[in-house]
């Protein structure tokens, strides 16, 4: 961030170019970085918290079942929020020095975790979309061509990005502070990433709209008890498609709204809580509902089966290596 300096009041550390002051006029742009830290902690917290309340499920659905994909891509996006937690925190500390090539390494490995997540959140919507729309071949090569070009669009304009950022430490009062200066395009490259996601995830909600309507249409000609239940399945699948679309919206719009040079570079109090909401609105999408997208699933499919006898005709909505999701004219 660029900010006036006081060549009576402030000076460098010239064994690492630090920027040390006690200047009074920085207290503004102390008190944002100690009230974004004391949040961002907050955010890691809440993370580890949904971990601990749904340890025991995570043990019964995912652990002790036959492993595939989804286990796999399930633990690495509950595990990875952890280390990602503390790392985030680790910039914004004010009791924390760091020096800018380790500054430099952590933005980049959260940077690099975005966007691998968001990969592997889409990964599994592409298998949530391939089981509603029966396995069928043509729509599983046409969201995976969209999802490589995405995501590889992604991962290009980010890396792009992240060369126009410019890190530096400041020793502001006794405290210690990692900031980060957005030089050219670097904006609009972030913003460019979030619409292209944004892209993606309104084409699977559409998709998923479509073959829920679909196969809603088709349960109607089963029997009541078959068509209830298989029903049921779909219903879970969509609401919980439809809450993790609802919070990645909200995510996108507020770090949209972040991205505007007169708030990316402001202090005052309304922009500090646009970004304590950015930041736990983006670890409850990424570490808490992208998780449940596999989990709520498979729960919901173990109390279907335990209550009900027709077991054989429901398989795999829930993601279990073969994925199929039966109509009238397969049942």
């Amino acid at each position: 961030m660029a900010h006036p300096q006081h060549p009576s009041l402030a000076h460098t550390n010239p064994s690492n170019m630090t920027l040390v002051s006690n200047d009074p006029s920085w207290w503004s742009m102390i008190s944002s970085n100690i009230f974004s830290s004391y949040w961002i902690v907050v955010s890691g917290v809440v993370v580890a918290y949904d971990w601990v309340l749904i340890f025991g499920q995570e043990i019964e659905l995912i652990w002790t079942q036959r492993w595939s994909l989804m286990s796999v891509l399930y633990l690495v996006i509950r595990y990875i929020g952890l280390p990602y937690s503390v790392a985030n925190a680790l910039l914004y500390m004010p009791s924390v020095s760091l020096t800018d090539a380790v500054s430099n390494i952590i933005n980049y490995a959260v940077n690099g975790t975005n966007v691998v997540v968001t990969a592997l959140l889409g990964v599994i919507m592409i298998v949530r979309l391939y089981a509603m729309y029966q396995r069928c071949g043509m729509i599983l090569i046409f969201l995976v061509i969209i999802f490589l070009a995405v995501n590889i669009t992604c991962g290009v304009i980010t890396a792009i990005g992240l060369k126009y950022v410019v890190e530096e430490e400041f020793i502001l009062s006794g405290t210690y502070m990692c900031t980060f200066e957005y030089n050219g395009d670097a904006q609009l490259l972030a913003s460019m990433v979030w619409m292209l996601n944004i892209v993606w995830e309104v084409l699977a909600l559409c998709l998923s709209a479509w073959a829920a309507v679909e196969h809603f249409r088709d349960l109607r000609r089963l029997g009541p008890l078959t068509g209830s239940t298989i029903g049921d399945c779909l219903r879970v699948l969509v609401k919980s498609h439809v809450l993790y679309f609802a919070s990645f919206v909200c995510v996108s719009c507020l770090t949209l709204g972040y991205l505007s040079p007169e708030l990316l570079y402001s202090h005052s109090v309304g922009v500090q809580i646009l970004s304590v909401a950015v930041q736990i609105s983006l670890y409850v999408q990424m570490f808490v509902l992208g998780p449940r997208l596999i989990l709520d699933v498979r729960e919901s499919h173990v109390k279907f089966v335990a209550n009900s006898d027709i077991e054989t005709s429901m398989i795999s909505i829930v993601f279990q290596e073969r994925v199929y999701v039966p109509t009238s004219s397969t049942v």
